[in-house]
């Protein structure tokens, strides 16, 4: 460990956020890294209360801590009180575009039983471009000649460092294999722009193998041979629908794990669970946590703390190849949130 106390702005949120995000700060203490925390109310609860998503006096808060843990956010299900995609665009798509964090980060391993059982593969996803970037509009709104544009942006700055992201990568790990995963028969300027970088950062990076896939053949391969993979960088929109596939295929987003990266360190990078608020479970204390433990680990190593992370990711490795979680704790009819904690911490 380091010896250093890292800053660390914790956004539980909504539905059961809250409770896991509890079981990843309970497993960086017992792994012995000292955190500052300070807790931010925001999310749909936070919205309904005051009206507000993230001021930008919190936004610049925000902006002055080593990193940002979040759970989740949302209202629950069927519930129009908060307006569809407000939190998404006024949150979470505000913090990585105000933050800079250009890289989506998204480990996966397959747990036992899982239609990828056995594979250990990462998603680099760009995040702050493509479809995401809000360019469009409409036209003769509310008429029957309505029009909506939504465009898709992408610079070759943002492929570039993304891809560049990615090779660096896929050179540290064992396979040095690298596939881009694109639609470039259809989508020919972007999948263009995107594939010629591939090609040319890949001179930079002899030691690395890269192919191509279309984005519907990765949906099959991810079912069919998941372990196949080692490194997908793909872009932002295709990427957010790869990775709620391949969490599916490697045991359910309950072990699924992100990291919003800024790189370049010019402000804080952000963590969190792949999973939703799932509120139909929220306060019942029988929501999966390793994927919030697993963040909190990316958020670790990330901040330089990498035996700490290490350690981390072997205890839920351990506890999770078991297969200890498919069967209840001796006295109870299953594992409960901080069951899972526990059992990770001690293995600490």
């Amino acid at each position: 460990m380091t010896g250093r106390r890292h800053a660390v702005a914790v956004i539980g949120g909504d539905g059961i956020g809250p409770e896991v995000v509890a079981e990843a700060l309970k497993v960086v203490e017992a792994a012995g890294v000292a955190l500052d925390t300070t807790t931010y109310e925001l999310g749909a609860a936070h919205y309904l209360r005051t009206g507000e998503v993230l001021s930008d006096e919190v936004l610049e808060e925000l902006r002055g801590f080593d990193a940002i843990l979040l759970g989740a956010v949302g209202p629950p299900v069927g519930d129009t009180s908060v307006p569809p995609g407000l939190l998404e665009r006024g949150l979470l798509l505000k913090l990585r575009f105000e933050l800079d964090l250009y890289i989506n980060l998204r480990p996966f391993a397959g747990a036992p039983g899982a239609i990828a059982e056995g594979a250990e593969f990462v998603v680099v996803r760009e995040n702050t471009e493509g479809a995401y970037a809000g360019e469009g509009g409409f036209l003769r709104r509310g008429t029957q000649h309505e029009i909506a544009t939504q465009g898709s942006v992408n610079t070759r700055m943002g492929v570039e460092r993304c891809v560049r992201f990615a090779f660096e990568l896929a050179e540290r790990r064992p396979a040095h294999r690298l596939t881009l995963v694109h639609k470039t028969n259809v989508l020919t300027f972007a999948g263009d722009l995107w594939r010629r970088t591939v090609e040319e950062v890949a001179a930079d990076h002899s030691g690395v193998a890269h192919d191509y896939q279309h984005v519907d053949a990765a949906c099959i391969y991810l079912v069919e041979r998941p372990r196949s993979y080692d490194v997908i960088v793909t872009d932002n929109l295709f990427g957010d629908i790869l990775t709620d596939l391949a969490g599916a295929v490697c045991g359910g987003h309950g072990l699924s794990p992100s990291a919003n990266l800024n790189p370049a360190r010019t402000g804080p990078s952000l963590f969190e669970p792949v999973h939703g608020a799932a509120h139909d479970i929220a306060g019942q204390g029988v929501a999966n946590p390793v994927a919030a433990i697993r963040s909190a680990s990316l958020m670790l190593d990330f901040l330089g703390e990498t035996d700490a992370a290490a350690r981390i990711d072997k205890a839920v490795a351990d506890l999770v190849g078991s297969g200890q979680l498919s069967r209840p704790p001796t006295g109870a009819d299953r594992w409960s949130t901080s069951a899972i904690g526990e059992a990770i911490a001690e293995r600490l």
